[in-house]
């Protein structure tokens, strides 16, 4: 099994954060099969970056996508189009 890049476990947190409305740090890390503290570190990230946002709720951190982390998504899925249709062989 080949690891992650960075950019892959990116867009696997946004894409658990965006089929929820508001997803806690426990739903994200499960989503994305990443450990919680992991998980932590990267949705901060993404949050300093825009992608998405921090939501205090009944005592817990919950996140939502935000519209600069679907547009991340919809980059991603291209991109990876355009690189799988570079490997195949002809």
């Amino acid at each position: 099994m080949e690891r992650r890049t960075r950019y892959e476990i990116y867009a696997d947190l946004l894409w658990t954060v965006m089929r929820r409305k508001s997803c806690p740090i426990t739903r994200a890390s499960y989503g994305a099969n990443l450990p919680v503290d992991r998980a932590k570190k990267f949705l901060r990230f993404l949050a300093s970056r825009g992608f998405v946002k921090e939501e205090r709720g009944d005592g817990s951190m919950r996140y939502k996508i935000t519209k600069r982390g679907l547009e991340y998504l919809e980059t991603f899925r291209k991109m990876r189009k355009m690189f799988a249709a570079l490997s195949e062989e002809l």
